[in-house]
């Protein structure tokens, strides 16, 4: 059986005595299966070339098409258009719930209590404050005005970009593929939400609710892999929103670059966490657990990537983090049902892998149970890894916590500085020196002192990225001003005309000019007088 989002054509060519035959019907939501009558044997000559690369591109245009037809009506620009969109996605976060966590179980195995609190109130927070505020946000907002063109007033207008395109990742499936939605209709756009077709069940519910409750003239679903992607990025787009690796990001942005296309990248990297020695270290250490694997078995692009400590501390410190690891998640984890599973066997794999690299093998201190039948890897704390290790050069994106020891706790920000930007930065200590040193000099997307991922959940605060971690941010009234463009008004009546702006030109002209232009008011009065 293949899926695919459109009709496709289907061409026959016999290499022998046998001919496939291949029927399409339409299945519901406008995705589109192919029956095979007949399996072929893996040693048969006898192919087929289904034309599936167009027929997707066609309906990828189609979609753009429509939403751009949309988009010009003007009907996504009312206030009562975006409100009611907005009321719509919390319809769907109120009444079906229980499908949304079913479905993130499936995909992630991840526990009811992230589910809820990582997604669901994720977005519905979102949705509430854009509710909220959009009044506020859609008014001109005033700009002062200079005697250049006095008498006049100006504004700046948030208009709508246009169709905007999101691309969401596996991870955090509803909320960060629905939180960038909710910005796009909050400006008044209309939108293409492309789930990743590695958590299949959620993209599978997104697709369906939102065709169920939402305006599909303006809103729509694209679920598949990477030719329905790749066929989506060949598109026009007014602006990408795409969350996921540098690798894809790239990408994305070449693809964009074609249409001289604005893009958001929200990637990732190695983000670090410094922990020092005079802080409350039971509170750090649940707060620790908590951002790393507490939050999808550490598949965050926030959550701490290594930890850095100073040698003495670090036996107390990885001491603490065991107990309470072990009172979080028992002393077998592996039997824990509050620990996602890996997203697939691709990853375990990878994250086995840099596990078993001989360089870091001997450096498990805590931890490194593996079970591939549940994609389950148990917290793992690695202390002082090489620097030239895999483990410490590539985003780690999993359940293993490497602990770097320095003499002195400032040794780490040089540490830090060395590598590429990360998506988020966090510091444990009681230090005020330490804090405002940490802050002036790390270069992150985001902060949290004596925290890690909450940044995330203040609305008031850009979430972005910075170099390698991204370019762009959203959030609340960010995600509002990502997908608008501020439109500079300048309204003047018919007074004031000044003709020393027309020719003939003149001296006396250019004297009064520079003047003005000068912000010299005296020198004006010189000009008019003649002087």
């Amino acid at each position: 059986m293949i899926w695919c989002t459109a009709p496709m054509s289907v061409k026959f060519w016999p290499n022998g005595n046998n001919i496939r035959q291949i029927s399409c019907t339409r299945a519901r939501n406008n995705v589109f299966c192919f029956h095979k009558n007949a399996v072929t044997p893996e040693n048969s000559n006898h192919s087929f070339v289904v034309e599936k690369k167009m027929a997707i591109i066609d309906d990828a245009e189609s979609v753009v098409k429509e939403l751009r037809s949309t988009y010009t009506s003007g009907k996504t620009k009312s206030y009562e258009w975006r409100i009611s969109q907005l009321k719509a996605i919390m319809k769907i976060l109120t009444y079906h719930e229980k499908d949304i966590l079913e479905a993130l179980r499936s995909d992630l195995n991840k526990p009811e209590h992230e589910a809820f609190v990582h997604e669901i109130a994720g977005v519905s927070s979102s949705c509430k404050f854009a509710l909220k505020e959009l009044h506020r946000w859609m008014k001109p907002e005033k700009a002062k005005t200079t005697i250049i063109t006095f008498p006049s007033s100006a504004e700046i207008v948030s208009e709508p970009l246009g169709v905007v395109l999101v691309i969401s990742p596996w991870n955090y499936p509803i909320y960060l593929g629905l939180d960038p939605v909710i910005g796009a209709i909050a400006a008044g756009n209309t939108v293409v939400l492309k789930p990743s077709e590695m958590a299949p069940a959620t993209s599978s519910v997104l697709s369906k609710l939102i065709s169920e409750y939402m305006d599909t003239s303006a809103v729509k679903v694209v679920e598949g892999a990477v030719p329905e992607t790749t066929a989506l990025l060949e598109q026009r787009w007014d602006k990408i929103l795409y969350t996921g690796n540098g690798k894809v990001g790239r990408i994305v942005l070449a693809a964009a670059a074609k249409h001289l296309t604005p893009v958001l990248l929200e990637l990732g990297g190695k983000s670090p966490v410094v922990v020092d020695s005079n802080i409350n270290i039971k509170v750090a250490a649940r707060r620790i657990i908590s951002g790393k694997w507490g939050c999808n078995s550490g598949q965050t692009c926030v959550a701490p990537d290594y930890l850095i400590t100073t040698k003495e501390f670090a036996p107390k410190l990885i001491s603490a983090l065991t107990s309470e690891i072990e009172k979080l998640y028992g002393k077998d984890p592996m039997k824990s049902h509050d620990l996602s599973s890996i997203i697939n066997g691709h990853h375990f794999d990878r994250l086995t892998k840099l596990l078993d690299d001989d360089k870091v093998s001997e450096k498990v201190v805590f931890g490194g149970q593996r079970d591939k039948t549940k994609l389950k890897i148990a917290p793992t704390i690695v202390l002082d890894v090489p620097e030239d290790s895999s483990i410490m050069n590539e985003e780690i994106f999993g359940p293993i916590l490497p602990i770097l020891t320095v003499n002195k706790i400032e040794d780490s920000i040089g540490i830090i500085i060395a590598k590429e930007k990360p998506l988020a930065a966090y510091l444990f200590t009681n230090d005020k020196k330490l804090k405002e040193e940490f802050i002036r000099s790390v270069s992150a997307g985001g902060m949290a002192i004596n925290e890690t991922n909450l940044q995330l959940v203040e609305l008031n605060l850009p979430f972005g990225g910075v170099g390698e971690s991204g370019m762009g941010a959203y959030h609340g009234k960010f995600s509002f001003d990502a997908f608008s463009h501020k439109k500079g008004v300048l309204l003047r009546n018919f007074l004031g005309d000044v003709t020393a702006r027309y020719p003939p030109y003149s001296s006396r002209k250019l004297q009064f000019l520079k003047a003005v232009l000068s912000n010299d008011i005296l020198g004006i009065f010189r000009a008019l007088l003649g002087r």
